[in-house]
């Protein structure tokens, strides 16, 4: 062959194999790059918006256990700015307890203030924790939900925000696959959400995050709601997993308000265990990562599912001290989540970082705003209502609560008498505070009159007052256990507080347990009938035994009434002036 003809031929050769390589797909080559999904969460923020410094709601500890000072709304809005930073799929959201807060500037505005800064802070979705359930569920679904006003608009609700407007609800979607009705397997809210994430080409894959709220939600003690049901975790986020795969989702989260604990150190996992990790080890392999809540516990753990998979788990501990990420890496063919490429770190909410300013200006406006809700008159009162209690154990403020909650039963439907454990042998007093007829420091306050603020602190820890059945053999055996033998051998006194239409006598010098005369207790003036079944008003803590009175605890057919904050104000702006009750209804032989 010569030059000419071998040039010709390597010239040919050279440019069919050029159009056989450039025929071949790319995939050939190269898979397209995963997507990165960026997950941002928090859990059990209970509206702690204002920074805490006590060690418990302030600080966090590092792997060589050293203090960090964490917390507070406007560092939460600052570091998620920084987190999201560089990242173009950012997905926030919360898992539960977010409402129900116990700081004053949000527990006084009906916890308006939390929604006002989760919709600031762009948040996507939150799944219902126990504490949503705190008040009937009408108020969640509606009045957080869709910002459905009740009361008198910016004195009981819709109060004005920080920004001049009117609350509105939420501007993200409330859910949990596993609140029903009582027998039914419907949730009542959205069982999962769905986010698009678009990729390259102008395609998009699907995540799917299933919320599921603890089970013991519906007998929890403020959360209880005898008119929902719990469906249990395991069955229910498996089932809302085979359905988001029957769609096409391939990439699946679960949010889940339940705990557990796996050592101090808030990216580490030691000995985990508790209800959450037990869900880890059973949840479908079908769900790629679990974020959790509920314990205020704090680790980050990876947990094998039952495929043998790896699969983060986290949970980020409380009122704000705390940030989650993951990492979610995607493959953009079928959209699954490559898992050994999945990340997951718990970011510690330092105080260290420029406090964001629109955050700053919504926390110094609510708590400007809670001073003057405080300040707010509700009622009157002729004398000093307190805890003193006389020898028998009643106390003026003991006496008043119950015929406040018998009150507020009444409103409900029948009920014969109502309990109050004026000082529990065990767990928290509902009687916090004294009403002093003499006006107090703050300017706003004169002789007799009762402040809002002085009514919140005297009585409760928002719990609901139920009405119950009980036998007059259960009544006789709690009255019993106003005393109980403690291990040293003493016996401590722990006494219920009755409604008015209630006397009764006991005999102290008689051996525990035979105190008391069922012929000597009379209901509206009847003596006790140990066969018979009363309707008794109590709230729903004494009433799960958690005051110590465990007779309580057999309980049937309960109604939920009102919470305890409100039932009290309800009761001193329904009268005129309130009197201290007499001293009358129990007598020490």
């Amino acid at each position: 062959m010569d030059h000419n003809s071998f040039r010709r031929w390597a010239t040919a050769t050279a440019a069919l194999a050029l159009s056989v390589t450039t025929a071949l797909p790319a995939a050939a080559d190269a898979a397209p790059p995963p997507v990165d999904v960026q997950l941002l969460s928090f859990t059990d923020l209970h509206g702690y918006l204002t920074p805490q410094n006590d060690a418990a709601n302030g600080t966090v500890k590092d792997a060589q256990g050293r203090t960090i000072v964490v917390g507070g709304a406007a560092y939460i809005a600052a570091h998620l700015k920084n987190l999201r930073q560089g990242h173009d799929n950012s997905i926030t959201f919360t898992t539960g307890d977010d409402f129900s807060g116990w700081p004053v500037e949000v527990a006084y505005h009906e916890d308006e203030p939390t929604v006002e800064f989760l919709n600031s802070i762009g948040v996507e979705f939150a799944a219902v924790g126990n504490h949503e359930l705190d008040r009937p569920l009408e108020f969640l679904r509606d009045h957080m939900g869709k910002g459905q006003c009740f009361g008198v608009v910016d004195v009981d609700s819709c109060f004005t925000d920080s920004t001049g407007r009117r609350f509105h609800g939420a501007d993200y979607a409330i859910s949990s696959a596993n609140v029903t009705r009582k027998g039914s397997t419907t949730p009542i809210f959205k069982p999962y959400v769905i986010k698009h994430v678009k990729v390259h080409g102008g395609r998009e894959v699907r995540i799917g995050f299933i919320s599921l709220t603890t089970t013991t939600t519906v007998t929890g003690s403020t959360s209880y709601q005898p008119e929902l049901d719990n469906l249990p975790l395991v069955e229910t986020a498996n089932r809302y997993a085979a359905e988001l795969k029957r769609q096409g989702v391939e990439a699946i989260v679960a949010d889940v308000h339940e705990g557990g604990s796996a050592g101090g150190y808030y990216n580490g996992c030691t000995n985990p265990s508790g209800p959450v990790v037990d869900f880890a080890k059973q949840a479908s392999p079908d769900i790629d990562a679990i974020v959790t809540g509920h314990w205020h516990a704090l680790f980050n753990c990876t947990i094998p599912d039952p495929a043998g998979n790896p699969r983060p788990v986290v949970e980020a501990a409380n009122h704000g001290r705390l940030i989650s990420e993951i990492n979610l890496k995607i493959d953009p063919r079928t959209g699954e989540v490559i898992r050994s490429a999945t990340t997951a770190v718990n970011h510690p909410v330092t105080r260290d970082v420029a406090p964001d300013p629109a955050a700053v200006r919504l926390v110094d406006y609510w708590n400007a705003r809670s001073a003057r809700t405080a300040a707010r008159p509700v009622g009157r009162i002729s004398g000093d209502i307190t805890r003193t209690r006389a020898a028998d154990g009643e106390s003026t403020l003991g006496n008043l609560v119950a015929d406040v909650e018998y009150a507020d039963a009444r409103r409900g439907g029948p009920v014969d008498l109502a309990l109050v454990a004026a000082a529990p042998l065990k767990g928290s007093a509902s009687l916090r505070g004294d009403l002093r007829f003499a006006k107090g420091a703050n300017p706003a306050d004169a002789d007799g009159t009762v402040l809002f603020g002085e009514a919140w602190g005297a009585y409760g820890y928002a719990n609901p007052v139920l009405t119950v059945s009980l036998t007059g053999r259960q009544i006789e055996q709690a009255l019993e256990q106003q005393w109980q033998t403690q291990a040293d051998g003493t016996v401590r006194f722990g006494p219920l507080a009755v409604s008015a239409n209630v006397r009764y006598s006991y005999d102290a010098s008689r051996p525990v347990g035979d105190r008391i005369d069922p012929s000597q207790v009379l209901i509206g003036g009847a003596p006790l009938d140990l066969g018979r079944t009363y309707r008794v008003a109590a709230l729903a803590y004494t009433l799960i035994g958690a005051d110590g009175f465990t007779a309580l605890t057999a309980f049937t057919d309960p109604v939920r009434n009102s919470r305890d904050y409100d039932a009290f104000r309800a009761y001193l702006q329904a009268n005129e002036t309130v009197a201290p009750p007499a001293l009358d209804r129990v007598t020490a032989l």
